[in-house]
């Protein structure tokens, strides 16, 4: 019997290596990274050295410096001197002046010959009403919204609070008017659409500052320079999301309104802009938000009211004086988001509850305006009028106290611990100086470079010429110093937000109840204004470079912990339970798992965190940041037009570069 013999598998002759696995014997060169970067370095290899060689490798030459500050003083000069003469100040700015300072004049004189009794029935029906007459978050909202009013009222903050509303009033309503218009238009027009949406990117991305400067050159320092900022600055959100509701219409519904034989302005008014109507209710709720904080700074240029009252607390450094003003634009800020985020959340829900056919639509409007008209007339005939100034109460002197004993006791001097303001000494000492000597003794081709290195592998070759250029500019119009002071606050903030908003985010997304119990923690924190967080460091760390970054934190913080958890928590559940399969621990499972797969949510929380952190820093130069800020506050308090404007170039331009550099290819810039 003859054995059957199995031929052995083919063996590699003796001495030959084995095959390397594909990813060890990929050359360095074909790494997606080194072949991004390959043409910049070699275009950089050419003309570093050219660069160096004619220009040095010191701080940003001289004979590449512009002089921008005397050009800017001359037309500033000029503006002066022909503000009543010139036909164009004449028949069109001086007419744009006068409507915007009759307007809130107008409104003011509305609300304060009303009293307090009318407004704050008129303020509890609306948010009655915006809740639902016959549901039980109408109640609760009016109940909000009367201690709101009370509190600003006792806080002796009424004549305030009524001014910071009629400009609210005004800037909101033309914002409202003219975002719609504008998202109207992108809507239903590509080529429109284009072109509208990389200047709603640039307005988006410049801080509040920015649009102060230009405003007070035409229109001086006054009412119409803080309405018409406010309109410019609140406006893009409505815009950009009426756009997005009209263009995530339906196509069914679309096409069902079509087959019946409608015209486009009927398809318009019946099916889009019905559809679209949640999308614009948060349009209008981010424009209000937005319109309250650019309120506040723009105190800085006469707007007046509750901005102009904390902006002077401050200037003294009155936490008492600054809290008291600052609780009622809290207030306002949490009863206007509250309202039309119900009123939002009402329209999602679509038709009215059985048995209430009678108090919902116009029915509804109708009983809440006679009601409230009703009210109204009754407390006016009552000549109830100013509020009462034996229901006021001066909360600064005691809040001075306590700050005063904070300072005597926990700022300074505590065994072990040192205290807060020994903590902003050493964050200023070991962290900002030295990022700032760093930066500014780099040579200044290498900071141009690195910013075109990040953009490109961030962006592409677009935002890599953006970010270049607008790294270079920065020193073509003579700031580059004071712009790297800024950029090392942005930096050591945007450190410091990543690190918390990361861990408190991945513990959020792994922890349901801590991620409900912060949810509304951020909601707030979101709904505050720039100004509000200012008051907190000022406490802590009194004023300069420390507080300025602590306060940014803060203002960034919530963005970052908000998308990261986000992100975290949208990842495949699936994937996550194959990990839990094959024993993989919690650690591994965030590492190799959820962070891998939410790298684009994580990349946007970073682009965000960048972005609000130098929107805050600026903001910073109210409490001793110095650089960029500082010089924005002195030129508009000098009337040093040429400091001030070519700070704010700047500060748009750092901007530019920090956005470029951290935003992911395929996402539109400035993305809020």
């Amino acid at each position: 019997m003859s054995a059957v013999i199995t031929p052995a598998p083919p063996t590699k002759p003796t001495g030959q290596p084995e095959e390397p696995a594909p990813a060890e014997r990929r050359p360095l060169l074909r790494h997606p990274v080194v072949r991004r970067l390959l043409p910049l370095a070699v275009a950089a290899a050419v003309l570093v050295p050219l660069a160096a060689l004619l220009w040095g490798s010191g701080t940003w030459p001289s004979e590449l410096t512009a002089d921008v500050r005397t050009p800017l003083d001359d037309a500033y000069t000029w503006v002066v001197n022909n503000r009543e003469t010139h036909p164009v100040f004449l028949y069109f700015l001086l007419h744009l002046s006068n409507w915007s300072d009759g307007s809130v004049s107008w409104m003011t004189d509305l609300l304060e010959s009303l009293g307090w009794f009318p407004v704050i029935t008129a303020a509890m029906l609306l948010s009655w009403r915006a809740g639902g007459l016959r549901d039980r978050r109408g109640p609760k909202l009016a109940g909000v919204t009367f201690a709101a009013f009370a509190v600003c009222g006792v806080l002796g903050m009424w004549e305030a609070t009524m001014e910071t509303l009629a400009l609210m009033a005004v800037a909101v309503t033309v914002s409202a008017a003219i975002g719609a218009l504008l998202g109207l238009g992108a809507g239903l027009s590509d080529r429109f659409e284009r072109i509208l949406r990389p200047v709603l990117d640039t307005m988006q991305i410049m801080p509040a500052f920015a649009y102060l400067l230009p405003l007070v050159l035409l229109f001086d320092i006054g009412v119409p320079s803080a309405l018409i900022a406010t309109v410019i600055y609140a406006a893009p959100p409505m815009a950009r999301l009426t756009a997005l509701g009209l263009r995530g219409a339906d196509p069914s519904v679309m096409e069902a309104a079509k087959s019946l034989g409608t015209s486009p302005a009927q398809r318009l008014l019946t099916a889009r802009l019905p559809l679209a109507r949640k999308e614009i209710l948060l349009g209008l709720n981010q424009t209000i938000m937005m319109a309250l904080s650019m309120v506040t700074i723009a105190s800085v240029i006469g707007a007046g009211g509750l901005g102009e009252e904390v902006f002077r607390a401050l200037s003294t450094v009155d936490v008492g004086g600054a809290l008291a003003a600052g609780i009622p634009i809290v207030l306002l800020a949490v009863w206007l988001d509250r309202t039309t985020a119900v009123a939002g959340e009402r329209l999602s829900e679509g038709a009215a509850p059985a048995g209430s056919s009678w108090l919902h639509g116009r029915r509804a409007w109708a009983v809440a305006a006679g009601s409230g008209a009703a009210l109204g007339t009754v407390g006016w005939l009552l000549l109830i009028a100013e509020w009462p100034g034996t229901w006021t109460v001066n909360m600064a002197p005691p809040v001075n106290d306590a700050v005063g004993w904070f300072t005597g006791h926990l700022a300074e001097g505590v065994p072990v611990l040192g205290g807060t303001r020994t903590w902003a000494d050493g964050f200023t000492i070991w962290v900002l100086d030295p990022l700032r000597d760093g930066l500014t003794a780099m040579p200044w081709w290498l900071m141009v470079l690195l910013a075109a290195a990040l953009a490109l592998l961030a962006g592409g070759w677009g935002a890599m010429c953006m970010a270049g250029l607008a790294m270079a500019g920065v020193g073509v119009i003579g700031v580059w110093a004071t712009s790297l002071d800024t950029l090392s606050q942005a930096i050591a903030g945007v450190a410091v937000t990543l690190v918390l908003g990361f861990l408190i985010g991945v513990v959020a997304a792994r922890v349901p109840l801590l991620n409900r119990l912060l949810r509304p923690v951020l909601d707030t924190m979101q709904t505050l204004p720039q100004f509000i967080y200012l008051i907190p460091v000022v406490a802590l760390f009194n004023v300069g470079r420390s507080a300025a970054v602590a306060a940014a934190v803060l203002y960034a913080l919530p963005a970052v912990v908000r998308i990261t958890v986000q992100g975290l928590s949208q990842v495949d559940a699936a994937t996550l339970e194959a990990a839990r399969s094959m024993g993989a621990s919690s650690f591994q499972q965030i590492r190799q798992v959820q962070v891998p797969l939410a790298r684009p949510a994580l990349m946007l929380a970073l682009n965000q965190g960048v972005v609000l952190v130098l929107a805050m820093v600026i903001v910073g130069g109210f409490v001793g940041s110095g650089a960029l800020g500082y010089d924005v506050v002195y030129g508009l308090q000098k009337s040093e037009l040429g400091v001030g404007l070519s700070a704010g170039v700047a500060i748009v331009l750092l901007g530019l570069v920090l956005d470029r550099t951290t935003q992911r290819p395929g996402r539109p810039a400035g993305t809020r």
